[in-house]
């Protein structure tokens, strides 16, 4: 097995990390492994260690890492595995055969993908690929053999490994040696993802030897930040175990991820508890239903002060997070919800930066607000789309003016607070309450904005509501 690892390694800021991978490369005696650092300035590496030493493509540094692609294009007859790899993300032996057990069972075009983790000062992992609007997709689900696996919707993992056989695949689709770009992801990520996203082929992951396919990120910088913790993750690697097992088809409320650049303004899975949502309930809540749940911080807390939570989910594999917390989960579909939630009532409704991402969210909110307990209430947060920095970027061409009011363009409702009261009164429902949030130094000076500027600078807005009885 003769492998080429081309390794990113832009100036000295991670030498230490490059070091610590050279190091597990030189390891790995059953391999012949060639190793190319790709730099752009001259660096002594060992003798076993090719540098190519090179400018960016572009005048943007972060286009560097797309010089490894005509490398591997040169070279490709000579090498039967093709590992990239950012500097800072260590591959195992383990991982390689991992990668090749896969690779015999699975389809050509679908390629083992891995995620990577972190660890903090108690080394418990935190896994840094699973953030923000990114999640599995459980209808992706399918067993090979002893094996099942699942599509994620980050394709990053700051590395990729293909055969011989799938990387002339790639470079024969016209979508490999191509110029530095960014769509949906930015210049550093597409370099390492264009095998996926524009070559024809598929990332997957091996959820049921998820050990294999895991890697460490060395520098442990996203801890807190970004990603889930184990237990979390265990939680919905069972679920997606589950779907393989029991051949049910799964439901997904929505879809969370916008068309506009980088999937800005997606509906996050992995949302923190809002301690201040919380404080707007009335003070007689006992029971809450949460529309389009993710892990269910929010809906934990609720739970921990003893209300009765019940929740219709984005989908079933994040709702089991949000069930590990103690929330009742029924099926994420407004149909299938609405008939399981059929004579019961809720002192409280939560919509949290959910209706925006709605085809029809008159509809939604009509349909659920009949649940509403003699004094119940309707709790929605959306973001303000009349924030100056939204103006700016329509001005400058960031976002399009028919994106703004297009929902087919943009897959996002651009939520102002009189877009949010125009959608209550259709529904049936009447506001009586306005919160503005900010972020940044407004949090604390909120209270001196008057006028246009509190809309100007809030980033959210909360709005309370209330049925209209006949």
């Amino acid at each position: 097995m003769k492998i080429l690892v081309v390794i990113a390694n832009f100036g000295t800021k991670n030498a230490k990390y490059l070091e610590r991978l050279l190091r597990e490369y030189r390891s790995m005696a059953r391999y012949k492994v060639d190793i190319v650092v790709l730099s752009n300035i001259p660096k002594d590496l060992g003798s076993d260690v090719e540098v190519i030493v090179g400018c960016p493509p572009t005048k943007d540094p972060w286009s560097f890492p797309f010089r490894h692609k005509q490398v591997f294009s040169d070279r490709v007859s000579g090498y039967d595995l093709f590992i990239y790899s950012e500097d800072d993300t260590l591959i195992t032996e383990r991982n390689i055969r991992g990668f090749l057990r896969t690779a015999e069972i699975l389809p050509k075009d679908e390629i083992a993908g891995f995620i990577r983790y972190e660890l903090d000062e108690s080394g418990q992992k935190y896994y840094s690929t699973i953030h923000s609007h990114f999640h599995w997709i459980p209808s992706s689900v399918k067993k090979v053999r002893d094996y099942t696996f699942a599509r994620f919707t980050n394709d990053h993992s700051a590395c990729y490994l293909l055969t011989q056989e799938q990387l002339g695949m790639a470079i024969a689709s016209g979508g490999f040696l191509v110029e530095p770009h960014q769509e949906r992801y930015d210049l550093l990520v597409t370099a390492a993802t264009d095998p996926y996203t524009q070559c024809g082929l598929t990332k997957v992951i091996c959820v049921s030897h998820l050990e294999d396919f895991c890697l460490h990120h060395l520098p442990n910088q996203y801890i807190g930040r970004v990603g889930v913790s184990n237990a979390d993750l265990q939680l919905q690697l069972d679920a997606l175990i589950s779907i393989a097992s029991n051949g049910k088809a799964p439901d997904e409320l929505f879809k969370g991820e916008t068309a506009l650049k980088q999937g800005r303004w997606s509906k996050s899975y992995y949302e923190e508890g809002v301690e201040d949502l919380i404080g707007m309930m009335p003070s007689k809540t006992k029971d809450v239903l949460s529309i389009g749940c993710g892990r269910g911080a929010t809906e934990g807390i609720l739970v921990e002060q003893g209300m009765r939570v019940t929740a219709v989910p984005l989908d079933s594999v994040i709702g089991a997070c949000a069930k590990g917390r103690g929330v009742e989960i029924v099926p994420s579909d407004s149909e299938k919800a609405l008939d399981a939630l059929s004579g019961r009532s809720f002192d409280c409704i939560l919509f949290m930066n959910v209706l925006e991402h709605l085809p029809d969210p008159v509809g939604i909110l009509s349909r659920y607000a009949k649940l509403l307990s003699a004094d119940g209430v309707v709790l929605i947060s959306v973001p303000n789309f009349n924030h100056i920095k939204v103006w700016r970027d329509l001005l400058r061409g960031g976002i399009t003016w028919r994106q703004r009011y297009d929902f087919e363009k943009s897959r996002l409702h651009f939520t102002t607070m009189n877009v949010v009261k125009r959608w209550l009164k259709r529904s049936g429902i009447k506001v009586v309450n306005v919160v503005y949030q900010y972020d940044g130094p407004w949090h604390k000076r909120s209270d001196l904005l008057g006028g246009a500027f509190k809309t100007l600078l809030a980033s959210k807005i909360i709005v309370i509501g209330k049925r209209v009885r006949e």
